[in-house]
């Protein structure tokens, strides 16, 4: 600043190591800020804390033998990550799912999506520095849908539910009845955060218009899931892919006009209320009888050490919570794979970090963190 004849001051920038352990990181990561002020100038990403081997793993072990490892990527997604390996291994070695399974398969995504999105919300107000309650709203939502997931794969989070052809075991007596009450109390929850949250004036100031990813760059950086559709793609694997049987089902797919934090935030409200249109259905189409995993899925759960599809590569992905969760599997004709590479959407969804913070404080740079929905295990894999 000059004034009159003095010279203009000299500042230097300042760098902040802002982790790795700091409770905003949602785990050990690390942002390295270079700042003007309180201005962001600079911000780079740092990962590898929470390294823990899981691809050379799966290439030292059988088929099989990697289902449990998924529920450790997204731990909060254990169903989904199942789901999206169970599809890359039944494509690679030519395995029918029962239209019982696939209808199981589907419920089990659809309630996991609604316990991600819930912990999104009420974690994201959290890193605003606003107010506890959502948090704690999301916790006692998210722990009925946990009891259903311990009622029918004996854990809640570490699921090993899913099965090359199926799913390991039916759902119990009276586990449909549950969903349904399930179904009847969501949207009451869902209107009660949105009166807590949406006209927030606290939410509003700190989220709108910040952290704002566009169009043009969420397409060239390969974002996908809520992050790619609050800036306005209309992109959804479910819708795209077909996948399993959720061309049987009617649902929209909510789109954002500006890409802050704010849309980020509100589609995930949006699309917990088309999940739960989508489980309305199911429940109405579902098969009380039927099998609930083929006769060649059930042999290869049976000898998982002795099961060998033939030599071979497939790549299968699914519309994960979080965005396109992907498996690259490839089979040289013995028990292990040759190649296994997970497509995480944390990791490819951080990288446009940076471009999202420049420019905003630094306690704005925590809010867009908690906007991008990462999972260190899923990070670093």
């Amino acid at each position: 600043m000059t004034t009159g004849s003095q010279t203009p001051l000299e500042t230097q920038m300042l760098e902040v190591s802002v982790g790795p352990q700091h409770p905003s990181t949602h785990g050990v990561f690390r942002m390295n800020v270079v700042l003007d002020g309180e201005n962001i100038v600079k911000l780079k990403p740092v990962m590898g804390y929470l390294h823990r081997n899981h691809e050379q793993l799966a290439e030292n072990m059988s088929y099989l033998g990697s289902m449990p490892f998924t529920d450790r990527l997204d731990y909060i997604c254990g169903m989904t990550n199942n789901f999206a390996y169970a599809l890359a291994v039944e494509k690679l070695a030519g395995i029918e799912v029962p239209e019982k399974a696939q209808y199981i398969r589907v419920l089990m995504a659809e309630l996991t999506r609604l316990v991600n999105h819930t912990l999104l919300v009420g974690f994201l107000l959290n890193d605003l520095g606003a107010f506890f309650t959502p948090v704690l709203y999301a916790f006692r939502e998210r722990e009925k849908i946990l009891d259903l997931f311990e009622a029918v794969a004996g854990s809640r989070m570490m699921v090993n539910y899913f099965r090359f052809g199926g799913v390991k075991a039916d759902l119990p007596e009276g586990f449909l009845g549950k969903v349904k009450e399930i179904l009847r109390n969501y949207p009451k929850f869902l209107d009660e955060f949105e009166r807590l949250l949406s006209e927030n004036e606290i939410l509003r100031s700190r989220c709108q218009n910040v952290g704002i990813l566009t169009k043009e760059l969420a397409v060239s950086s390969s974002i996908t899931g809520p992050m790619l559709r609050a800036s306005g793609v209309n992109y959804d694997i479910r819708k795209v892919d077909r996948y399993s049987i959720y061309d049987r089902f009617d649902f929209r797919v909510p789109l954002g006009s500006v890409g802050d934090v704010y849309d980020r935030y509100y589609i995930r409200i949006l699309e917990m209320r088309e999940s739960l249109k989508i489980l309305e259905q199911l429940i109405k189409q579902y098969p009380e009888k039927g099998d609930i995993i083929s006769a060649k899925g059930a042999q290869a759960a049976k000898t998982p050490r002795m099961w060998k599809p033939a030599a071979g590569d497939a790549y299968a992905r699914i519309e994960g919570p979080k965005g396109e969760l992907g498996f690259y599997v490839v089979s040289d004709g013995t028990p292990k794979p040759y190649r296994y590479h997970v497509r995480p959407p944390s990791f490819i969804n951080l990288t446009i970090l940076e471009d999202m913070c420049l420019g905003h404080k630094v306690a704005d740079a925590i809010v867009i963190l908690g906007s991008v929905d990462i999972v260190l295990g899923e990070v670093d894999r």
